[in-house]
Parts: structure tokens; sequence; C-alpha cells
């Protein structure tokens, strides 16, 4: 019977650092191929347009690549995303078909000079291409069913708030106006029963029985109770869009309100909304 001594085992260690792949790459792998074989990265590319001085070796396409990534991720900050993704920055950004990722300070800069018709493009372009792929038979399972069997597909529209907190600051004639960071997202208003003192709000749209996301809107800027009303508009509108890819009839369409949608005038103005939506030809 052999012992452990007869397979003498050799170890060899080094100083050299080497990074490990992190544990989200292969997500951002397996869409990325998907998004290029939908041909999303190209329309991205030719649709979606926003021209500013000063805009570098950079497109769209490459802001897109690491906000895809980002939330991919699931990092808790934008800082601890690119220490994790810059040793394999150059293999990122190849799976995008592109090859140099933006710094954190150029990709700021992006964002703070986007207007919304690059973002409603974005927006329409992925509303497009989640109806231009109509579930299969098989695959359009759950609803809601009443008494005559009578199918209802449900959407979720909610409005989502975040708030943040402010540290207390001196306030004297001596000194100047305090500047806040978050004083271009977040304003005072409604929190909930989230800690803070100014908030930033956004509404979604999720089908709920296949739970695809629909669109996520948040006004100009979603600071404070942001645009409940606009941003209702926009969401039945998507839902009309979806529902008519599927061939389900609009009055099949079945909304869930809550949060800030919960009052009789919201519900007023979206009785009207689907009423126009039902109608083009009485639209003014």
């Amino acid at each position: 019977m052999s012992s452990i001594t007869d397979f003498p085992v050799s170890i060899q260690t080094s100083s050299e650092s080497v990074p490990s792949l992190p544990c989200w790459f292969g997500e951002v792998t397996l869409i990325s191929h998907v998004l290029k074989r939908q041909n999303v990265l190209s329309s991205i590319e030719e649709r979606v347009r926003f021209a500013r001085r000063r805009f570098g070796h950079y497109e769209v396409i490459d802001f897109v690549a690491v906000l895809v990534g980002y939330a991919i991720s699931g990092e808790r900050t934008l800082e601890t995303f690119y220490e994790r993704l810059q040793p394999f920055a150059k293999a990122f950004m190849a799976l995008f078909g592109r090859d140099r990722l933006p710094a954190r300070s150029t990709l700021s800069r992006f964002l703070a000079a986007l207007d919304q018709p690059p973002v409603e493009a974005l927006r329409a372009l992925f509303l497009e291409d989640l109806v231009a792929r109509p579930l299969e038979k098989e695959e359009q399972g759950g609803g809601l069913w009443e008494r005559r069997r009578t199918r209802y597909v449900v959407f979720d529209i909610d409005g989502t708030r975040q708030a943040a907190r402010q540290r207390a600051l001196p306030c004297t004639s001596e000194l100047p106006a305090a500047a806040r960071r978050l004083q271009e997202v977040c304003a005072p208003g409604y929190t909930g029963r989230k800690r803070g003192e100014v908030v930033r709000t956004r509404t979604t749209i999720l089908q709920a029985h296949t739970h695809q996301w629909l669109g996520t809107f948040s006004g100009t800027s979603g600071a404070g109770n942001g645009e409940d009303l606009g941003e209702l508009r926009q969401a039945v509108k998507a839902i009309s869009a979806y529902v008519k890819a599927q061939s389900v009839p609009l009055s099949q369409a079945l909304a869930r309100l809550d949060g800030q949608y919960g009052n009789g005038a919201i519900v007023a103005d979206l009785v009207n909304v689907k009423r126009k939506v039902s109608h083009p030809l009485q639209q003014n």
C-alpha cells in the first residue's frame, strides 16, 4: 500500500498579482452575444444619435456597453465596477465590438451632457425589439381568467422611489450657498416609508405573467415626485404596442396601479388615455 510520500507535490508561488475573472462576466458575455445576434447593437449604432463637442474617440454604443455591464454586474458603485473590470477592459469591450473602455470621468461627462432625444430613441428601440418577437403559444402561459373564461393580461405600473439622506450644513450669511451632489436628480417629495430628505421617482412597467420589462420612465430628471401623469401616458402607449404585437385585444389588458397612482384623478386620466389609444382617429 503506497503512502502519500510516494507522490510528492511541488507547489510554486509568485508575488505577481493575477486578478480573478468577475463572477458576472459570463452573464455579460451571454447577453452581449444575444444583443449582437438580434442586431440590437448595430441598430443602436445606426439609430441613436448624440452629438456634442469634444466627443473624443467614443460613440454612444461605448457608453451603452458600460451601462449594460454595470447593470448586470450588481456592483454597488460605479467605482467598484471599474476596479473589477479594469484588468479585463479590452475583452469586455470586444464583446460589444468596441476596442476602448471609456474612463469613469468620460462616462460622467457623457451622462451629464445627455439630453432626452437619445434616451427616447434607446427606449423606442428596446421596445421595438421586445414586440418584434411575439411569444409562442406555449410561452404565453399565465393570465387572469374571469367567470366567462375571458383571459386578461396583467401589467404592473409602479412608481418606485429612492430616497437620499442629506446631512445638515451650516447656513449663514458669511457662507456661500450649499452645493449638493444630488441636487440635479433629487428634490423634496413624498418619501413613503424610506428614510431621507430628498427623493427620486421613476415609473416601471412589468408584464406580470412573463416578467418582461416593458419600460422605465422618469420624466426629464425624475427629481422629487416625478411627472406621474406624463409617465402614465407613456406607460399606456408601451402596453398598447405590446398587446397589439401579441394579438391581444386592448380590452383584455389589465393595468395594476399602486403607490403614487392610487387616487381617482390618476384613474380618470388613465381612462381618457386608453380611450384615445383605442380610437386613434379621435386624437387631436
